[in-house]
């Protein structure tokens, strides 16, 4: 099912969409799935970002073809790093390129929704905690994380995060088509078969190093094809069984 956290007349809600309408939820998904008698036209609401995380936990370099694409060996264990939570973007919530930067990129990517506490947990233990899967864009600041030399402030502005947007319960994270548009020219197409490290995996290596609470998300990496974006254009992330997230670049 499709979980779905949203905005209506200036209240927060929670349901489960299906097709142009949402079932509403009695509480969010996270603490107990009670569902109502009320329904809503989708039209009626804007969507937020479907969960609220005390971080994002980044994958780098988890795809075959964008390895091949950096002219990079494949890594031996996974390279993470975090995005803050005040980079969280709602599907369709404006993605601000810095004054400070000449050279923002798009990354689609699959993000992997933490359903309950994990902390040293195993690999197959690891769908337990998951409560779903959402598309992600690993908005980059490519000029300033290359200079840096690591990646906090090219990748952790403000409305760096979008999520969304809704959460799919129920699929096969191994077999997802992953594609990111700019302006409808279509930029990046791999599929999630690609993965070097496999959702089990990252939440086995994941867990051992932090503990990952409730609508935690793991970004698990972008495939080939990363590339800059401008003022006015628009991108959009679209993966197999969840939906498309969009979201337009404006000026500071």
């Amino acid at each position: 099912m499709k979980y779905v956290r949203y905005m209506m007349n200036g209240e927060i809600g929670y349901g489960i969409m299906a097709d142009d309408r949402i079932h509403v939820l009695q509480d969010n998904y996270f603490d107990s799935v009670s569902v109502t008698d009320q329904f809503i036209s989708l039209s009626e609401v804007r969507l937020l970002a479907p969960c609220l995380p005390t971080k994002a936990v980044c994958v780098g370099l988890n795809y075959r073809d964008h390895a091949e694409e950096m002219k990079s060996e494949l890594p031996q264990e996974p390279l993470i790093f975090l995005k803050p939570s005040s980079a969280l973007n709602d599907p369709e919530g404006d993605v601000v390129y810095p004054s400070i930067s000449n050279n923002l990129h798009h990354e689609a990517e699959l993000a992997v929704v933490v359903g309950k506490t994990a902390r040293n947990i195993k690999a197959g233990q690891a769908y337990e905690y998951v409560l779903g899967y959402t598309c992600a864009n690993d908005v980059t600041a490519r000029d300033i994380q290359k200079s840096d030399g690591q990646w906090t402030r090219g990748k952790g502005f403000d409305t760096f995060l979008p999520l969304g947007p809704c959460i799919e319960t129920e699929l096969d994270p191994h077999v997802l088509d992953i594609k990111a548009w700019v302006n409808g020219e279509l930029r990046q197409s791999s599929n999630t078969r690609n993965l070097i490290f496999q959702v089990p995996y990252l939440m086995e290596f994941v867990s051992k190093v932090m503990t990952l609470y409730p609508g935690d998300v793991i970004l698990t990496g972008t495939p080939s094809g990363v590339g800059p974006m401008n003022v006015g254009d628009r991108v959009t992330v679209e993966i197999s069984g969840i939906g498309s997230l969009s979201n337009p670049i404006v000026k500071e």
